[in-house]
């Protein structure tokens, strides 16, 4: 349940705010970093300044609003997603910062459960400064996600994309899968591409399809910041292939096995991929127990025949079949005429723990 407890419907406001900027695209959200977004308010509820983490190095949500906001900071509430850190890393603690400028008041959403950064609202506190916490916690909490299971395992968060037909093919017969999604879809994959730092597929796509895997906007304008791309598999790629052009830096993957990629990806400090390999590359991912989100964009008619859109599970009855849990579904309206609507659904796969937690 979500806590408003000491709070203003003004506060609630700009934490929502917050949380609208601590998911900003386009920000390379790598190794121990985490999203985190920043509203600083004035007496009347104005807001004086806003600011987001934009990556590793750089400024922190607070210190970033605190900058825009220069000499008007001094009086303001500063209201943010995560408990402002009190250690110093790549950039200074956040709560000197906000001692500094004369903040009088904080309201964030969760505590920092990461042990080296934690002790933001004791520090705080101890200056003479208001907090409280707790404000739409819940919401957070979905934003930080990707972190906390990639801190857990060791690895990167794994979303698996696919776009198919009703009848679960990714492609015809002929191999012409361009384009099975609508352009409401394809802007909303970029959207999400933009929440990841890795792009993966198998050498298979490369050859096959011979994808440019960046980050455009809906004008088809490239990312300033990109994501990396990695392809796996053994074979070697023409030095023709849009994926070694300079657009994007691009990692080769030297394995069949996903855990192997993952962990390669994870000693280079990738904490979120976005896999858009083939069918054979989905499976062996889904097999493994790798893939913690599954985004499924739907088009609205059939082929009958083609590629299916994940390759053999090693299923052979229904009672075995790979049942993720529906977290959303949404419509997806057209936005060139002509076109039909497609359905996204978000799924969460269900891991052994969460069958024995239903039985």
């Amino acid at each position: 349940m979500t806590s408003t407890a000491g709070t203003t419907a003004t506060e609630a406001a700009a934490m929502r705010r917050a949380l609208a900027l601590a998911a900003t695209p386009g920000v390379p959200m790598v190794a121990d970093t985490r999203r985190v977004g920043c509203v600083l308010l004035d007496d009347a509820g104005r807001t004086i300044a806003e600011g987001f983490h934009a990556g590793p190095g750089t400024p922190h949500a607070e210190a970033a609003a605190l900058a825009a906001a220069a000499d008007s900071a001094a009086g303001t509430t500063a209201v943010v997603t995560l408990e402002p850190c009190d250690h110093t890393g790549r950039t200074g603690p956040c709560t000197q910062a906000l001692i500094a400028a004369g903040v009088r008041r904080v309201v964030f959403a969760e505590p920092d459960a990461n042990p080296t950064a934690a002790g933001g609202q004791a520090r705080l506190e101890a200056a003479g400064i208001e907090v409280v916490s707790g404000l739409l916690a819940d919401e957070a909490a979905a934003l930080k996600r990707v972190y906390d299971v990639a801190r857990a395992e060791q690895r990167p968060f794994v979303t698996w994309k696919l776009a198919a037909t009703l009848d679960g093919r990714s492609a015809a017969a002929d191999g012409t899968s361009r384009w099975v999604s609508g352009t409401a879809a394809r802007r909303d994959t970029h959207r999400l591409r933009a929440l990841c730092d890795t792009m993966l597929v198998g050498t298979g796509t490369v050859l096959v399809d011979d994808p440019l895997l960046t980050v455009r906007d809906a004008e088809d304008r490239p990312l300033a910041v990109q994501p990396l791309r990695a392809v796996m598999g053994r074979r070697d790629l023409p030095a023709d292939r849009r994926v070694l052009n300079s657009d994007a830096q691009t990692v080769l993957l030297r394995t069949r096995d996903p855990r192997e990629a993952l962990a390669q990806l994870w000693a280079r400090g990738r904490q979120h991929v976005f896999l858009e390999g083939g069918p054979t590359l989905a499976a062996a991912f889904v097999r493994a127990g790798l893939v913690d989100e599954i985004v499924c964009y739907v088009a609205p008619f059939f082929l009958g025949a083609g590629l299916s859109s994940v390759a053999d599970l090693g299923i052979g009855t229904l009672a075995e079949a790979f049942r993720p849990r529906v977290a959303d579904v949404v419509v997806l309206e057209p936005v060139v005429e002509g076109e039909e609507p497609n359905v996204r659904f978000i799924l969460t796969p269900q891991h052994p723990a969460d069958h024995q937690e239903r039985e």
